[in-house]
C-alpha cells in the first residue's frame, strides 16, 4: 500500500472514530438536547459532497472514511429526530 493511501486510512479512521463516543452517549441517555440539528444537517450534507469527490478521484481512503462517517453522522441526525 502506498505510503500516502496508508496516511489517508489512518487520518479517516481517526477522524471517523471520534463521532462512535457521541452516537454511544445519545444511544445510551436518549438525549440530544445539546446537539444541533442544523449543524449535523450541514455536515452530513458535506460529508455526501467528500464522499462524491472521493468515489470521482477513486481514493478509496477518502470513500471509505466517507460512507463511515455518513452512517455515524445520520445516525446521530435520526437520534435527533426520534428522542425529541
Amino acid at each position: 500500500m502506498e505510503s500516502i493511501n496508508l496516511l489517508g486510512l489512518i487520518a479517516g479512521s481517526l477522524t471517523t472514530v471520534s463521532f462512535v463516543p457521541q452516537v454511544v452517549r445519545i444511544w445510551r441517555t436518549r438525549s440530544t438536547h445539546d446537539i444541533s440539528l442544523l449543524m449535523f444537517s450541514i455536515f452530513s450534507a458535506g460529508v455526501v459532497c467528500w464522499l462524491w469527490y472521493g468515489i470521482s478521484l477513486g481514493s478509496w481512503p477518502i470513500i471509505v472514511a466517507n460512507i463511515v462517517t455518513l452512517a455515524l453522522s445520520l445516525t446521530v441526525l435520526c437520534f435527533k429526530i426520534l428522542y425529541k
